[in-house]
């Protein structure tokens, strides 16, 4: 499949099965992140792999946990792959999706959360490319505030001065396709 047709197909998915995707799959799918573009070659990101549904459950409520929902902007997502945005009463950021990659950066690099979103957008993309669901979603830095989140840093052997910056859902869609999205108007110029 031509990139861009990886890139019109896929979507944001917040309804997964329960089945557990391939080890193999996972390991494609953070090698893309491993080699998504980084400033300065840095290449600054670390990634973990959560192959587990009940450890990516327990991060994910982790996730929601001190979520903010007064910054939120009055903004609605989606009726069909409703987020936490839409609906208070999902407990969990993950989604119930069976297998998250945690996408760390270290704190302190100005360009270590745009770094982190190249790796997850690389991901997704390659995700979609072996026919797995994915989402990416944020809140990363306050996920593992609690001492129970700094035990897997811990666990994980994240070094110290790295933060979580984002996270990359991976499963398999529950349900049908959603409806493609419209583009909104107005939102390019080409000049010269």
């Amino acid at each position: 499949m031509d990139i861009i047709d990886v890139i019109r197909t896929r979507h944001s998915i917040r309804k997964y099965q329960a089945k557990q995707i391939e080890r193999e799959d996972l390991e494609k799918v953070i090698e893309a992140g491993l080699r998504a573009p980084n400033a300065g070659g840095r290449q600054g990101s670390i990634i973990v792999g959560i192959h587990d549904a009940k450890l990516a459950e327990l991060v994910g409520k982790l996730n929601v946990a001190q979520f903010d929902r007064s910054a939120l902007l009055g903004n609605y997502v989606s009726e069909e792959q409703p987020s936490i945005i839409d609906d208070p009463n999902i407990k969990s950021g993950f989604y119930g999706a069976p297998c998250v990659c945690a996408v760390f950066g270290p704190e302190d690099f100005l360009y270590s959360v745009p770094d982190a979103f190249c790796c997850a957008e690389n991901m997704i993309l390659e995700a979609h490319s072996l026919g797995l669901a994915s989402c990416i979603v944020a809140r990363g830095e306050e996920t593992f505030e609690s001492p129970e989140g700094q035990k897997f840093l811990k666990d994980w052997e994240i070094p110290e001065g790295y933060i979580a910056r984002c996270f990359v859902l991976l499963g398999y869609l529950d349900g049908p396709e959603p409806s493609p999205k419209k583009l909104h108007e107005g939102r390019f110029r080409i000049v010269g």
